[in-house]
């Protein structure tokens, strides 16, 4: 009886282990903004979308584009890898922000009615556990 207890607790346990969620990147929406005097960037990703705005009162209406299959699972997969609870305490590796060397930038994640946002970082050099975010964020701004 107790071998038979022991075996139906660990399949329990096992499952409820191996269910924990990922960020899903359906539901969430990623906002990366980057900024200096003469520069403004807004780059937004909601569901297989992407919007580029570079109008820093908002005045331009910008138009969403669809994301590629391929470039939507490639950032689905870095997402998934992000602790979004640690945003808030990642350090910037670089501080060219500080004396106009770089843009601030800044990276803001609305997922399951919560809001994570990243301490300022360098345009261009976010932190580590970021990065590959980050740079796949930046290559759609480019294609415009």
């Amino acid at each position: 009886m107790k071998l038979y207890a022991l075996i139906v607790l660990s399949i329990f346990l096992g499952k409820s282990c191996g269910s924990q969620t990922k960020n899903d990147l359906k539901t969430a929406v990623l906002e990366y903004t980057a900024n200096t005097r003469g520069f403004y960037q807004k780059i937004t990703i909601q569901d297989q979308t992407v919007s580029v705005s570079k109008d820093r009162s908002g005045n331009d209406k910008p138009v969403p584009t669809k994301i590629s299959d391929a470039d939507w699972k490639e950032l689905i997969s870095d997402f998934e890898t992000i602790n979004l609870d640690s945003l808030v305490t990642l350090k910037a590796p670089t501080e060219k922000r500080f004396h106009d060397g770089a843009a601030i930038a800044n990276l803001e994640v609305r997922y399951k009615d919560k809001e994570y946002k990243t301490t300022s970082f360098d345009h261009g050099y976010p932190p580590e556990a970021i990065k590959k975010l980050v740079v796949k964020i930046n290559s759609f701004a480019k294609k415009e």
